[in-house]
């Protein structure tokens, strides 16, 4: 498979999860990717799989939500690969609690690593997107967007994103630069560890997902982002993209 073949790409907080997922699915696909994490171990597992797949990937740790880290992830993609045509904003932390509990702290910290740090790399990269005509994929989320209950602070955070996407993809698409959003559904490892502390809530989520069950991180929100960023959605843009099964339907 190579529709990203020649092209490179950078994706935060690819050491698990949904950005993990997506990162195999960018190399699956031709791309070199460039995978950025706070644990090192952690980008070292997903680069081994990678590698093992015959894929090309350069590991970078770092806080995405300081912004030196962030225009360093961004200049070394560009030194060890020569380009940057697909950046993937997926790194971002997680309060869950009830408003009335929510501290300042929270807020801070969801901000701080959700569109602080995707305002961080999008800064850096625009001059390299602008040279590659780019793409840029933000993670949005299907609770943010539901304001489910508990996910104040993170709800805050992801909707930001929201926002800073669509003021870029207005103005950025002069320079021929697509900025999506995907709200992704997967079974992730924190979606795993809550759901089997809290077995009645992952009842109640899956009955509530018409297809009946959670995402993959690469087979199905993984596969979709390298899809998105391919030719054959050159003419989306500013689009929030519902990776969740159908959940929002029933919201």
């Amino acid at each position: 498979m190579t529709r990203l073949s020649g092209r490179t790409a950078l994706v935060t907080g690819a050491g698990q999860g949904v950005g993990r997922g997506i990162a195999l699915a960018l190399a699956a696909q031709g791309a070199a990717v460039v995978i950025t994490g706070r644990t090192g171990s952690k980008l070292e597992d997903t680069a081994g799989a990678i590698g093992e797949r015959g894929g090309r990937v350069h590991s970078v740790v770092g806080d995405v939500g300081e912004r030196a880290d962030a225009e360093r992830m961004v200049a070394e993609t560009v030194g060890v690969f020569g380009r940057l045509d697909v950046l993937v904003n997926n790194a971002q932390s997680s309060v869950q609690r009830r408003l009335e509990q929510t501290t300042y702290d929270d807020v801070e910290l969801t901000y701080r690593s959700g569109p602080l740090a995707a305002f961080h790399t999008m800064r850096a990269a625009l001059p390299h997107l602008k040279a590659s005509r780019g793409s840029v994929v933000n993670l949005g989320s299907s609770a943010a967007v539901q304001g489910e209950a508990t996910f104040a602070a993170y709800a805050m955070a992801k909707e930001a994103i929201r926002g800073l996407s669509r003021v870029a993809a207005r103005e950025w698409g002069a320079y021929g630069i697509r900025v999506n959003v995907v709200c992704p559904a997967a079974l992730s490892p924190a979606a795993e560890a809550y759901f089997a502390d809290h077995p009645d809530r992952a009842e109640q989520v899956l009955a509530g997902i018409p297809l009946g069950r959670m995402g993959d991180p690469e087979a199905d929100i993984g596969r979709a982002v390298a899809a998105l960023v391919s030719d054959d959605m050159s003419y989306l843009t500013g689009a929030t993209l519902m990776l969740e099964g159908g959940r929002t339907l029933l919201g």
